[in-house]
């Protein structure tokens, strides 16, 4: 009979923070929606649930309650990374992995064959919780036959008191610290899988908060009483999601294992005989490689969208290049101009290059579709995409951005510089309409002392600008007081040659700021 394991780590993006910054581990620490005041807390540690402090809670109702919270944002991309370096550190012990597409943190995996690689069932599953341990994380893992039994017995906390399995240390010292159970769970039949699985309780479960509420004051608390509804009565009640969790957990309804296969990239590694400072040489190596490095991806009916060359040298270590082009492509003259332009500047090389490693990342071939009629346009993305390509190939990829706006109090935490991908049509304003364009400085620029006596007037720029003319204001800003409180009085100020400063007085530093100009 096939082996089917359900790996669960509890509160996956509050381990992904902690484990970025591990000495919150002894303070009340929480993943929040955003860092504002205003940001829903969604993920709590027991010392914060200790203060009171409860998921759904406002960031600043968490602080009233425990003024040492830490607190930040865990970003989907963050966790989409970490469960695809999970995924290949799993695929160590079997090829055969689907992590959990609607609860990160949860894996199935195949079992099926691998006592004869690992002795048994029961030291495979012991080194693979070892070695997740060691990576830093606190999880569960349940081996059994039915992949909705093991899934149910891996959420469980209570799982370490029931006598149904047989049980392995792993690591006991230090998942004592962690605070979990130091035991994979292996089961020896269905039937003592089945009968684990109806004992655990059902707030453990993915279920719609509304359907579990309704439960609880039916009385309906573990997945036994839950498979023992009927099941018409269940999904007249409950819509069909519910309905399709108690065919799984009644084993109605079978849901086989569809592990996810990692695309492999085409890459190619050139290891040189002797040491290379020439960058043309390079160059030259790299240009025999990537014509067939192409031709693969071309096989595949994908493009190139980034080409990314690791340099190994003699004595300084690994050097990481990225080179992407405006659009994905497979014209290896495209991608050579590129890496010129990044090498260029560099005739001699600081050090002998010993290994060239090449990787493409690659993505489905898009055919450009045929107009009917070439229109001509004034502006060519295209040729502009190009042009910015260049740039970032001569500069680096961070020396072309744009602002973003952001959701701030202080001015200077209104915008964020993101890098540009592409450029996007213009949307010219009407020209009668009026401008006002204000120029601000990412940090605000220290201005002189204020003299108490001023005959001449305020000089903000000094004699060639003349002295401030006229002054609007002040215009009270205050923010981040869950931080460091800032208040701040902005002024508008003319100077006597027409120029228009935007300045503001810090009261906490006692000291007058240039914010930025208008114009």
């Amino acid at each position: 009979m096939d082996q089917t394991a359900c790996i669960d780590l509890p509160s996956f993006p509050l381990q992904l923070l902690l484990r970025k910054h591990p000495d919150w581990r002894e303070h009340p620490a929480a993943v929040v929606e955003a860092d504002t005041p205003q940001g829903a807390i969604l993920w709590i540690n027991e010392k914060a649930r200790v203060a009171g402090i409860r998921t759904g809670m406002r960031y600043a109702a968490g602080l009233s309650l425990a003024a040492g919270l830490r607190a930040a944002v865990v970003t989907p991309k963050d966790i989409e990374d970490e469960v695809a370096q999970l995924a290949e550190l799993l695929r160590r012990f079997t090829p055969f992995v689907e992590p959990g597409e609607d609860e990160p943190g949860v894996f199935w995996l195949d079992a099926k064959g691998l006592e004869r690689l690992f002795g048994s069932l029961s030291e495979w599953a012991s080194s693979l919780h070892a070695e997740l341990v060691r990576a830093g994380f606190v999880a569960s893992i349940a081996v059994g036959f039915d992949r909705f039994a093991v899934y149910a017995v891996a959420k469980d906390r209570r799982k370490g008191d029931s006598p149904l399995f047989r049980r392995k240390a792993v690591s006991e010292e230090l998942c004592k610290k962690k605070g979990t159970v130091p035991f994979p769970l292996l089961f020896d039949t269905p039937a003592a899988e089945r009968a684990a699985a109806r004992e655990v309780r059902l707030d453990r479960l993915s279920l719609p908060t509304s359907a579990r509420d309704t439960l609880l004051k039916l009385g309906v608390t573990t997945v036994g009483q839950f498979v023992d509804l009927p099941l018409d009565g269940v999904g007249v009640r409950f819509g069909p999601e519910v309905r399709r969790l108690h065919r799984l957990a009644s084993g109605a309804l079978t849901q086989p294992l569809v592990p996810d296969h990692p695309d492999v990239p085409a890459m190619r590694r050139l290891i040189l005989d002797n040491p290379e400072l020439d960058a043309s040489r390079i160059i030259a190596r790299i240009e025999e490689a990537l014509g067939p490095m192409l031709d693969e991806i071309a096989d595949k009916s994908r493009a190139l969208a980034e080409l990314q060359i690791a340099f190994r040298f003699e004595r300084l270590g690994d050097h990481l290049e990225s080179i992407q082009p405006a659009a994905p492509t497979l014209v290896p003259k495209v991608l050579l101009e590129l890496i010129r332009l990044r090498l260029q500047a560099v005739r001699q090389l600081p050090d002998g290059v010993m290994e060239i490693i090449l990787v493409a990342r690659e993505t489905p071939a898009v055919e450009k579709q045929r107009e009917l009629f070439a229109v001509k346009k004034r502006r060519d993305l295209e040729a502009g995409a190009r042009a910015l390509a260049r740039v970032k190939a001569a500069l680096g990829d961070d020396a072309v951005v744009r602002a973003e706006p952001r959701d701030a109090h202080l001015p200077e935490d209104r915008f964020a510089w993101v890098p540009l991908s592409a450029l996007t049509e213009a949307k010219p304003r009407p020209v009668d309409e009026p401008r006002l364009i204000r120029r601000l400085y990412t940090t605000p620029v220290p201005l002189p002392p204020r003299e108490r006596h001023e005959p001449d007037g305020w000089l903000l720029r000094g004699l060639a600008q003349g002295p401030v003319v006229k002054v609007n204001g002040p215009y009270r800003v205050s923010g981040q007081w869950w931080k460091q409180p800032t208040f701040r009085d902005y002024h508008f100020a003319e100077t006597k040659n027409g120029e228009h400063l935007w300045v503001f007085y810090d009261r906490a530093k006692s000291r007058w700021y240039l914010q930025g100009q208008m114009g």
